[in-house]
């Protein structure tokens, strides 16, 4: 869950100029391979404008302000790679990938773990398990992309909750963090996937007890209802889960929809079944309540209103790749979902007139550029882009038996002893003021955002 922010005066700004140039939009021929291909090449150009990390005095792989955005572009580059063989980026994608592990190879770099979320460093994990299913060649020194999903996996489970609601992740990692008090829906979720991920690849047991568990505990909390697949943003650990936040976010239906379908890729029998009924359920409500306008897709909490801050942005293309992967894992869903991608894909090939060099906006329904740009606008749309190379393209990702090499290590991040030390830390009266203050501010901030949201003109 994520605030959203203001249209700044930038891109105000840069609206103006909509009026005074004609642009042309980048073409996207659906039923032709090499013009998806071409479509994805200028976006993803565009998209490396705003990425320094491969020039001198640069740290590969970071954004200081926004580091878990970071495991996005990476996410990225490689659905590029994978779909369309174009190698340009692939030594800035493998070098900044592996320099963000961390000294404990489970993405808990000491520059950015003291304010990390669960969700900042399971994205990071998410990449690296990407990496290991594309075949993505591991680097000669460094960590296996592998064994990084493994590390962050390690550590997440250990900040498994039982204290309150039963289990789950916390949405912060500290408890001097301003959402400390939050189980929500994109880190549970996120280490569904990721477990399930792990559980197809490598065959162990362990992630798929792990997948299992954090699956019923989501359906007996009010973060996923498997009678109508709502997916509630948020729940509050001070009530014991009693009550949730819904806010409707496309990326918290899209972690646990692209779940269950590894789940039922993996799964046979009767539980390959509760899993298809899941991959249906979360599908049809994805669709539902977010491909609304002309059937694009759209996070409709924040773009109507033009409140949509960077994080947001980032999420109908994260949704896009996970849609395009569970069209490959449950075949049945193939067509449905082609569809759907390849409305919003021309949709949003559309609005990349800006400055005509390809600048995308957020707006996709509207098939016209918006005056938004910045590098999560160029992230979404290469996304979708990629998305729609899965009609030329169906196999589903690789397994260590189905031609993935890279390396397993079930104990990675073990070492990291400071990774979840809030379990054994003594907190000090001192810290839970703080704390308090800081999740007051956010909490009013947040209601009084859901408010305006729902209520206001």
């Amino acid at each position: 869950m994520h605030l959203a922010g203001e249209w700044s005066p930038f891109k105000v700004a840069v609206t103006a100029l909509l009026l005074s140039s004609v642009a042309r939009a980048i073409d996207f021929d659906i039923s032709n391979e090499d013009s998806i291909k071409d479509a994805a090449s200028t976006s993803t150009y565009a998209m490396m404008k705003y990425y320094y990390g491969n020039e001198t005095g640069q740290i590969p792989g970071a954004f200081p302000d926004k580091w878990w955005e970071g495991a996005a572009l990476f996410l990225a580059l490689l659905e590029y790679w994978h779909f369309t063989g174009d190698t340009t980026y692939n030594e800035e994608l493998s070098i900044g990938l592996q320099w963000q592990s961390g000294t404990d190879g489970d993405y808990m770099p000491s520059n950015y773990s003291s304010y990390l979320g669960n969700d900042d460093q399971m994205f990071w994990g998410l990449a690296a398990m990407t990496a290991a299913e594309f075949s993505f060649p591991d680097r000669s020194t460094g960590f296996s992309w592998l064994s990084l999903a493994q590390g962050v996996f390690n550590t997440q489970i250990k900040r498994w909750d039982t204290s309150s609601c039963g289990g789950g992740l916390r949405w912060q990692i500290w408890p001097y963090q301003s959402g400390y008090g939050m189980k929500n829906a994109i880190s549970n979720g996120g280490l569904f996937q990721l477990s399930a991920r792990l559980a197809r690849y490598t065959g162990d047991e362990i992630y798929l007890q792990w997948a299992n568990k954090i699956w019923n505990w989501s359906v007996s909390s009010p973060l996923l209802n498997n009678s109508t697949w709502n997916v509630a943003d948020s729940t509050n650990v001070d009530n014991d889960c009693a009550t949730q936040g819904n806010a409707q976010w496309t990326y918290n239906y899209g972690t646990y929809l692209v779940g269950a379908a590894y789940m039922y890729n993996y799964t046979n029998g009767t539980t390959q079944s509760q899993w298809l009924t899941a991959v249906n359920g979360l599908l049809n409500a994805t669709f539902n309540n977010f491909f609304l306008i002309g059937g694009v897709i759209e996070d409709y909490y924040c773009e109507p209103t033009e409140t949509c801050n960077n994080n947001e942005i980032l999420f109908k293309g994260l949704t896009s790749t996970w849609l395009a992967l569970s069209a490959q894992l449950v075949p049945s869903t193939f067509e449905r979902i082609v569809a759907k991608l390849q409305t919003s894909g021309k949709a949003a090939a559309a609005t990349c007139t800006g400055h005509n060099n390809g600048t995308c906006g957020v707006q996709w329904y509207k098939s016209t550029w918006d005056g938004w740009m910045g590098m999560e606008e160029q992230i979404s749309a290469t996304k979708v882009f990629t998305a729609n190379l899965i009609n030329f393209k169906k196999a589903a990702p690789v397994t260590s038996t189905t031609g993935g090499n890279s390396s397993s290590d079930p104990t990675a991040g073990e070492d990291d002893t400071d990774a979840s030390r809030q379990k054994t830390t003594k907190i000090t009266t001192g810290d839970k003021v703080g704390a308090a203050i800081v999740t007051a501010v956010f909490v009013a901030g947040w209601v009084g955002l859901i408010s305006f949201m729902m209520f206001g003109s």
